[in-house]
């Protein structure tokens, strides 16, 4: 069984900063990447910044700049500082595993349960 668990979220006033994590467990293998998306209400999900396995990262356009994801692979977790926030930020911010490889030899995407992320003075 494989979870996802996020942790970090609250509220923030504009300009100011929050950091998200995300830890994997479970018979993991391996990960091939790893992701964070949000969807705010009445829109529909979108990739906010991704890092694979090779530590390759892209971010969408809203946040380059202000946002970055890391990894530690040890320990199967990845995180998402995010500075500068915006309103337009405020959301339910979701991981993502992108390919996860269990020990029985399972591939499979998995997602966490989400953490609300408020940006409001």
């Amino acid at each position: 069984q494989v979870q996802l668990v996020e942790s970090g979220g609250g509220l923030v006033q504009p300009g100011g900063s929050l950091s998200l994590s995300c830890a994997a467990s479970g018979s993991i293998f391996s990960i091939n990447a790893m992701a964070w998306y949000r969807q705010a209400p009445g829109k529909q999900r979108e990739l906010v910044a991704a890092i694979t396995s090779g530590d390759s990262t892209n971010y969408t356009d809203s946040v380059k700049g202000r946002f970055t994801i890391s990894r530690d692979s040890a320990k199967k977790t990845v995180y998402l500082q995010m500075n500068s926030l915006k309103p337009e930020d405020t959301a339910v911010y979701y991981c993502n595993g992108v390919g996860i490889r269990t020990y029985w030899g399972y591939v499979a995407d998995y997602w966490g349960q989400g953490t609300q992320v408020t940006v409001s003075s």
